[in-house]
């Protein structure tokens, strides 16, 4: 197994069907080993999650702090809601339930949050200055908000409504696979989302993030805003490598 380097600290990204881990080179700000993934428990409980992450703590033998990514609302690592998760984890202090299943120092953030520090600090938001957005599309749609490089933290406007309606559902990439839509009808949705967000913010750069951000030529186009719209740079690996750089940081302030 890889064992723990001086600047490397272990990013654990939860996720609805996977929870993945890696060891982070946090100076750097890439992952220093093989990503290891385990599939998501059904039901996805606190405690059936926390044996998870138990286990990614086995496979890497490691012994440190530890950054994981969550989808929901997180603050000082109680999770206080569940749009795509079980609703057991509503109240759950998830740092102390890890740290006991671990016995390592544990820190959870917003999943979105973790992705868009990662391409602030290492990708296509590096150096950028002002208002700045991270759209993460996926299996809903994650926002990260920063301010001159300052996070604030647990957005979640993949949830607002929009003409009546709740975005997520209609405009998220597995909207698009589950209607079928075509990329120009999503790239139509998606520049309603923006140029409303846009209306509100007024930011100076959109950066978008998931899977799907890999085939930005076929969806950008339809997208028109003042502020610029580009393709995140760390792509699946964000989330995990701004959970570890997180902690990082907290060890060094």
């Amino acid at each position: 197994m890889a064992r723990k380097k001086k600047s490397h600290v272990l990013g654990i990204d939860i996720g609805g069907s996977g929870i993945k881990g890696a060891l982070v080179d946090t100076v750097k700000g890439e992952l220093a080993t093989e990503r290891h993934r385990i599939p998501t428990p059904k039901p996805a409980t606190p405690d059936a999650v926390a044996g998870v992450v138990k286990e990614l703590v086995e496979h890497f033998d490691y012994k440190g702090s530890i950054g994981c990514t969550f989808p929901a609302i997180v603050r000082r690592g109680v999770v206080h809601s569940a749009a795509n998760v079980d609703k057991s984890w509503i109240g759950t202090d998830a740092d102390a339930l890890f740290e006991k299943a671990t016995g390592q120092s544990v820190h959870m953030l917003n999943d979105a949050d973790a992705a868009g520090v990662a391409e602030m600090e290492f990708g296509a938001g590096k150096g950028q200055e002002g208002v700045v957005f991270m759209i993460t599309l996926g299996t809903g749609i994650g926002t990260a908000l920063f301010t001159d490089g300052q996070l604030v933290p647990n957005t979640e406007l993949g949830h607002m409504e929009l003409g009546g309606k709740e975005v997520e559902p209609r405009a998220s990439a597995n909207a698009k696979e589950n209607k079928g839509l075509s990329w120009k009808k999503w790239g139509k949705r998606l520049d309603e989302y923006f140029n409303y967000l846009e209306a509100l913010f007024s930011p100076d750069l959109f950066i978008v993030g998931g899977g799907i951000s890999k085939k930005s030529e076929k969806f950008f186009p339809y997208i028109k805003t003042d502020a610029p719209v580009v393709a995140a740079e760390l792509r699946n690996e964000a989330g995990i490598v701004g959970a570890a750089y997180q902690v990082s940081m907290k060890k060094s302030s």
